[in-house]
């Protein structure tokens, strides 16, 4: 089976062969040269676009405009390979804080001097196996330093995500950001909300699902790119952000986006406010529930040896107690105190579901309150409710006793059994 890599060969191949330049160019590139497996191939090349487009059976225009054509190649389990292959261009004036008025095709070198940091200028030739640097990106990379090409202020006034960017690179690759490039983006930090709400949410969500993300955050904050994005933690302290900081650095390696970005705000805000922050990020409504429901459940398994079955039976069948589980451990951890409620509370997940006793079938439905002749209204759920929790509780384990106790809710004005 052909892998991304064969594929992102036979482009550059093909197009060479078709008398073009074509070279490896970006992130593949720079990973190549920290012995990383790249994740994806970009191609830059001499070649038009239609030029491009001719040479490919199966081709996507994802920015012609801008000299982008995607290459597709074999099928695969998870769809086709594809390479995105980019004309040499210089970038005209930008006018929205991410793309060119216009571009003009170029060399290599213009185009390499045209993007965002030196780490991700350089090209590499796979055919003749030799790295082309025009922007010192291989020095910098073995400097472990983090630069922007050319003026600073320019490269993040063309696209304000590189200063997020410069940050979750500066920390997934543990470099120092360069002095100059530091103060502009500590100078521009304000403008990064003028990036739109779903880039900059991809970009938090690279950096804390990274295992570099405490790091991230830290130089987030150095940088005063805290305060426009998340307004919320702005006013932490320097404990409580240093204790945030500790719960992340808890979390396994590797985990989702709505368990990290809820460990980052659970001090900080309550469920509803949690549920904002999803709503500016434009997060999935999926992904707000969970991260409204972590931020409002942290903490509620701190009593668990001692609640009632009836009480941490309904935590323990939601969807995300995996993710609780993980969160309460780490928020305790950087705390220093001891994680015996969320091992009890684990156990009894794990000894429950065994048994079958942690989501029996309800002894009572609404059904068997109409046919009791008990009017609808609120009290169905009051009744309902009080049942299911003896139920649990193991106040009554049949029918019969569930329409006796059910009586006696009703002759006693609907006091539960606690």
């Amino acid at each position: 089976m052909t892998t991304e890599r064969e594929f992102a060969l036979e482009v550059v191949r093909k197009l060479r062969d078709a008398g073009f330049e074509a070279l490896w160019a970006g992130g593949c590139v720079r990973d190549q040269v920290l012995g990383l497996e790249p994740h994806d191939y970009d191609v830059a090349t001499n070649a038009r676009p239609e030029q491009v487009q001719k040479l490919f059976r199966r081709t996507v225009a994802v920015g012609v405009s801008f000299g982008v054509v995607e290459a597709l190649g074999p099928k695969t389990s998870n769809g086709f390979l594809k390479v995105q292959v980019a004309t040499f261009r210089v970038d005209g004036p930008y006018d929205s804080g991410r793309w060119p008025t216009s571009v003009r095709f170029c060399s290599a070198e213009e185009d390499a001097k045209r993007r965002d940091f030196t780490i991700n200028g350089m090209f590499f030739d796979p055919l003749e196996n030799r790295l082309i640097d025009y922007v010192g990106g291989q020095a910098d990379l073995n400097a472990k330093v983090l630069r922007a090409i050319g003026d600073p202020r320019q490269r993040f006034g063309e696209d304000k995500l590189r200063l997020l960017r410069a940050v979750r690179f500066a920390a997934r690759f543990e470099l120092t950001i360069e002095a100059a490039t530091a103060e502009a983006i500590r100078e521009m930090a304000a403008q990064i909300t003028i990036v739109s709400a779903e880039r900059i949410a991809e970009e938090l969500r690279k950096l804390l699902t990274n295992r570099h993300r405490v790091r991230g955050m830290r130089l987030m904050a150095e940088m005063g790119l805290i305060a426009p994005i998340l307004p919320e933690l702005e006013s932490a302290t320097s404990n409580q952000w240093e204790t945030t900081l500790q719960v992340l650095a808890r979390l396994p390696e590797e985990v989702d986006f709505p368990l990290t970005l809820s460990a980052l705000v659970h001090r900080h805000v309550d469920p509803k406010r949690a549920g904002i922050i999803g709503e500016r990020l434009k997060l999935s409504n999926a992904e707000r529930d969970r991260i409204s429901w972590l931020v409002g459940k942290h903490g509620a398994l701190n009593d668990a040896p001692n609640m009632r079955k009836s009480k941490l039976t309904p935590i323990l069948i939601h969807p995300d107690i995996q993710d609780l589980f993980l969160l309460d451990r780490a928020i305790t951890q950087a705390l220093g105190a001891s994680t015996a409620h969320v091992d009890f509370a684990e156990e009894s997940l794990r000894q429950w579901s065994a048994s079958g006793e942690l989501n029996p079938p309800p002894l009572l439905t609404g059904d068997d309150l109409i046919q009791l002749g008990i009017p609808r209204g609120p009290q169905y759920k009051r009744l309902l409710d009080a049942v299911r929790d003896a139920q649990l509780d193991g106040v009554i384990s049949n029918k019969q006793e569930a329409l006796e106790y059910l009586q006696k809710l009703r002759d006693t004005g609907e006091q539960t059994h606690g």
